[in-house]
């Protein structure tokens, strides 16, 4: 087929817009509603794109619509332009303002505790009227807002390489551990097993990260159901105020017991988990100067942090905290 003429002038910023709610929403109901537009524009809009392009974008069913496989593409790319324009508008806002400017940093989980906070306040002894803004979400939902680029950078676990879409690098190492407040049952024990744990209240991670399918493989393999008396949540805020006010076990990173003594990690006879933090970028996007300012101060953070973990290097098959350690 031939290559569609995208810079003749009929392809407008409002299909890329379009194209990308349609893809999250699901509908063009949903993406009229985002947009503030009527479903008739959202729907002539989406066939001029088809037109230009020359291939169907979504396939329509009676529960909205589906990309196909250029649909998918293109969205890809029509994140990616909306993205550039979005950084270089904040870019020369940055210029013109000096030691002023926005950074917004997508986070889960593992980074959210104890990285994330250390460097914003160092970043903010050094540039006080730099705005961070701190959008907490899945890693899923978070890397979709990355390629859209409404964040700048996602800091959390790693599970994937580098590829020609996303740049990882990795900042430290630590494990992963049970913990329970430090008034509970079970807590300072030695030699809890499984099955005890499974009776108690948990508090798990969403069934879309990593870590849950890594835990549902733990009880799985020791077979166990997971606990019915359970949470599922990502909030860190969340998953601490649970911790603290009830006898719930959850599965946090080790640094956050270090971090406060009403929160201990129990002994579980059980192989150990650790995981890669570190910070995702769009390979693809020039950063801002204080999303660069925030990432060297991650790096330097994370630097002093890495001695606490003692995740680096990874402990022998026999050691003590081998045994101990949950994944």
């Amino acid at each position: 087929m031939e290559i569609p003429r995208l810079l003749d002038g009929r392809l407008k910023f409002r299909h890329l817009v379009l194209i990308d709610a349609l893809s999250r929403q699901g509908s063009v109901v949903g993406a009229a509603a985002e947009l503030h537009v009527t479903q008739p524009a959202a729907t002539r809009s989406l066939h001029e794109l088809e037109d230009i392009l020359g291939v169907p974008l979504f396939e329509r069913g009676p529960r909205g619509v589906t990309p196909t496989v250029f649909g998918e593409a293109f969205t890809r790319h029509a994140r990616a332009v909306l993205a550039q324009l979005t950084q270089a508008g904040r870019h020369v806002v940055e210029l013109a303002e000096a030691d002023r400017g926005t950074v917004i940093v997508g986070t889960h989980l593992a980074g959210s505790n104890v990285l994330l906070p250390r460097a914003i306040a160092a970043l903010k002894k050094e540039r006080p009227y730099l705005t961070v803004i701190v959008r907490e979400g899945s890693p899923e939902a978070l890397l979709l807002e990355l390629e859209a680029g409404r964040v700048d950078l996602v800091v959390g676990r790693l599970t994937a390489p580098s590829d020609e879409r996303m740049e990882r690098r990795k900042l430290y190492d630590e494990w992963v551990e049970p913990v329970v407040r430090a008034t509970h049952p079970l807590a300072g024990r030695q030699g809890v097993e499984l099955a005890e744990l499974v009776g108690h209240p948990w508090i798990l991670p969403g069934a879309e990260t990593v870590l849950r399918r890594e835990i549902e493989e733990l009880f799985g393999r020791h077979g166990f159901a997971l606990p019915l008396n359970r949470v599922e949540t990502t909030s860190f805020l969340t998953v601490r105020q649970l911790l603290l006010e009830t006898d719930v076990v959850a599965v946090l990173p080790s640094l956050i017991v270090r971090d406060d003594n009403r929160i201990v990690r129990l002994s579980v006879a059980l192989d150990p988990v650790g995981h890669s933090v570190g910070l995702t970028r769009s390979a693809a996007r020039t950063l801002s100067p204080s999303a660069e300012a925030l990432i060297r101060s991650l790096e330097t953070v994370a630097g002093d942090m890495a001695g606490q973990t003692g995740a680096q290097p990874w402990p022998a098959p026999d050691s003590p905290r081998n045994r101990s350690a949950f994944p």
